[in-house]
């Protein structure tokens, strides 16, 4: 499939699946004997791509860990107590960076109070 029909079957706009493809998450195939356009044909295995990169960014991954995911994952390299580790970990970081919002939160309410107090 092009990569139109790509973006159409994904979800993903084609600026971004670009943007994917030159960061290295997957790779479209180029038709060695057609020389006059840089069309790119993109399989089935593709979609499964990127409906897996879109779950790992809602869930908090950023595209180098990703694609180091992608890499072990499509290569067999990962155990399934190593798949479940790194969600741990995933869990872990995003339990942190709750702490730290609910901290600044925390900040910003005694300032409204401030404000409303006339101390600031």
């Amino acid at each position: 499939m092009l990569i139109n029909e790509l973006s159409k079957r994904t979800g993903v706009s084609i600026p971004t699946l670009r943007y994917y493809e030159n960061y290295g998450l997957f790779q479209g195939l180029k038709d060695e004997k057609v020389k006059t356009n840089n069309y790119k044909d993109y399989d089935e295995s593709i979609v499964e791509k990127m409906e897996m990169i879109k779950g790992a960014k809602e869930a908090g991954f950023t595209l180098s860990e990703i694609k180091k995911l992608l890499d072990s994952w499509y290569n067999k390299r990962l155990s399934v107590d190593k798949k479940v580790e790194i969600v741990h970990d995933k869990i872990k970081e995003i339990d942190g960076k709750i702490r730290q919002l609910k901290a600044v939160k925390k900040i910003l309410l005694v300032c409204i109070d401030d404000i409303e107090q006339g101390d600031c």
